[in-house]
């Protein structure tokens, strides 16, 4: 024991005076860590309560009749929440023992360099979602603004400037703001979302109960498709599960973390997706917005809808679109924390989010969406084979810091095997996301086995020579 204490401290030595590292890269103390069980969980439940959740909900009713009936969907949403919660407990581990972030971690499988390519994959989608977010959200605040200025104001870009400013601020305080928005974020939307639930079931109960209760369903490729929407949600957010767990206050156990992400998720996307799809089904309309004017008969909705698109718009980009880019930023470029989370909000003021919101860009942006998701899966694959399976969970810290250690350069049996596993992926993208794990998963531990004897990635594991 008194060894290990030894090693430790010699390794948080090496690690605080490597060069080029900004302090927001290098493992978490434990003295640090300031999030605690009830404002992590309030952070997974502000995410979880948005539009883009509602939607999904509401694509369940298609021309008046729904592909799942309430049974079906309740299963698929805990089936899919139960795999995601896994995925999370998994993942997390590392980011929460070390206090390391998704960026550092990468380097543990792909390599100082190969990180750089298996990082981007997460960081670039994720500062577009940022932008594209954000132009929903200035849309909502623009609506906002005529109605308390008479119509007399009417500008989303001067919305979507100021919206950009106040998040790239309270990003700027790093998980404190992120805590305290998404705690006043989930209390404020989940209200909102009761007393519609309650107008829903009071007043629309027998057509609800028509089209989606007793609808007939599918138990086939329908449902097991929505249990793949359901998962790549939150693909992106699980990969880097370790940027949350490394704030997490320490002293928690593996099965209480996993906990932490399955009751809120379970409570938020649970309720959204359930009132997204009550709203398709008494009005016939997907889009939850237009829906909610049909069902909310009152002067005052235009304002509470887009209160809600706000909050939900900022809430979503707090939790999964800043921090992670922020991080690739700052690995990239050796920049400062807040100098890259200022970039990183600069950049989705870039990513031209008017262009995407436009039917006209619909097919591109699910092209996109189809592209990138389909390497999330055989990353996050990769990174679980690796720590659990390969090197059963003892990774020397200090060597993801060392430039010229055993992670230095790029590990091919990484790259090869995530490009195997998105090829795999297109062949059936219903499934893509869990056919990429499967398939990457096993060709990163035959090809570490049988290919490229000689790489450095091999010590430390169960091939090690």
């Amino acid at each position: 024991m008194s060894t290990n204490l030894a090693r430790q401290a010699i390794d948080e030595t090496l690690i605080h005076h490597t060069a080029g590292v900004d302090e927001s890269l290098k493992p978490k103390s434990k003295e640090d860590r300031t999030v605690g069980p009830i404002s992590y969980m309030f952070m997974w439940i502000g995410d979880g309560v948005n539009l883009g959740n509602m939607t999904l909900g509401a694509s369940l009713v298609v021309a008046g009749t729904a592909t799942l009936n309430i049974f079906q969907t309740f299963v698929a949403a805990a089936l899919a929440i139960g795999i995601i919660s896994a995925f999370f407990a998994l993942n997390d581990r590392l980011g929460y023992r070390t206090g390391v972030p998704y960026v550092v971690q990468l380097r543990m499988s792909f390599g100082m360099k190969g990180s750089i390519i298996s990082s981007l994959l997460r960081g670039i989608p994720a500062v577009i979602w940022y932008g594209f977010q954000s132009w929903i959200g200035a849309t909502a605040l623009n609506e906002i603004v005529k109605v308390i200025m008479g119509g007399s104001f009417d500008n989303i870009v001067i919305c979507f400037v100021v919206i950009q400013l106040v998040q790239i601020i309270l990003s700027l305080y790093g998980f404190h703001a992120i805590k305290w928005v998404e705690i006043l974020a989930s209390i404020v939307i989940m209200l909102a979302l009761v007393y519609v639930f309650g107008i829903l079931l009071t007043s629309y109960r027998e057509v609800i109960a028509e089209k989606w209760v007793h609808a007939e369903g599918s138990w086939g490729l329908p449902f097991f498709a929505f249990v793949m929407v359901f998962l790549g949600n939150y693909a992106a957010i699980f990969l880097s599960a370790a940027d949350y767990s490394r704030e997490l206050k320490p002293g928690i156990s593996d099965a209480k973390r996993g906990f932490l992400y399955f009751s809120p998720i379970l409570i938020a996307y649970g309720f959204v997706l359930t009132i997204g799809a009550m709203l398709a089904s008494t009005t016939g309309i997907s889009n939850p917005v237009k829906a909610f004017a049909v069902v909310v008969d009152n002067p005052y909705i235009t304002v509470g809808v887009s209160a809600f698109i706000v909050i939900g718009a900022v809430a979503v980009n707090m939790v999964a679109n800043i921090i992670p880019p922020t991080y690739v930023i700052t690995l990239l470029t050796k920049m400062k924390y807040k100098t890259a989370v200022t970039i990183t909000g600069l950049l989705a003021l870039c990513s031209f989010p008017w262009v995407l919101v436009q039917d006209s860009s619909a097919k591109g942006l699910n092209m996109f969406i189809l592209i990138y998701s389909a390497f999330l899966g055989p990353i996050v694959s990769i990174l679980l084979v690796e720590y659990y399976i390969l090197r059963k969970q003892k990774v020397h810290v200090a060597d993801l810091y060392n430039e010229d250690g055993p992670f230095a350069g790029f590990n091919p049996c990484a790259i090869i095997a995530m490009l195997i596993g998105a090829g795999a992926a297109f062949i059936k993208v219903e499934l893509g996301w869990i056919i990429g794990v499967f398939v990457a998963g096993i060709a990163y531990i035959l090809l570490t086995k049988f290919a490229f004897k000689d790489s450095n990635f091999k010590k430390g594991t169960i091939f090690e020579k």
